[in-house]
């Protein structure tokens, strides 16, 4: 398991508008699955999303902290919740001084990744009588 910081944005419902997230996540060596906020994502191909949570189907849009500019579509709105741990970090891979009040929300995210739960979920065997 890798521990990364990663940008989330919930795409089911909301298109380029849905919450949006930066904070740590677990991955797979693969990465085709993201641990993050008690939720399991699973890579796919998607016209506006790359992974759907594993459990309620939703899609999402999950990659890297972006550099330069924002994380969010040119058409997306919204304040972005960052957890508190990382903005140090973001603040220094974007090379800001400080968190823009208008684009972020800093907040306590606890680390719950459901790694075992949905392990049994993938591994459970369907009764076929």
């Amino acid at each position: 398991m890798n521990r990364e910081l990663m940008y989330i944005e919930l795409k089911s419902g909301y298109a380029d508008d849905g919450p949006a997230w930066i904070g740590y996540v677990m991955t797979s060596k693969s990465k085709m699955t993201v641990y993050f906020n008690d939720h399991a994502f699973q890579k796919f191909r998607g016209e506006y999303a790359n992974y759907y949570d594993l459990e309620t189907r939703e899609n999402y849009w999950i990659s890297g902290v972006k550099k330069q500019g924002s994380n969010r579509h040119w058409a997306g709105h919204g304040k972005i919740m960052i957890d508190y741990r990382a903005v140090n970090e973001h603040l220094a891979l974007t090379g800001e001084t400080v968190l823009s009040k208008t684009e972020f929300d800093v907040i306590n995210m606890e680390d719950r990744f459901p790694v075992e739960r949905i392990r049994q979920l993938l591994n459970c065997v369907v009764d076929q009588t």
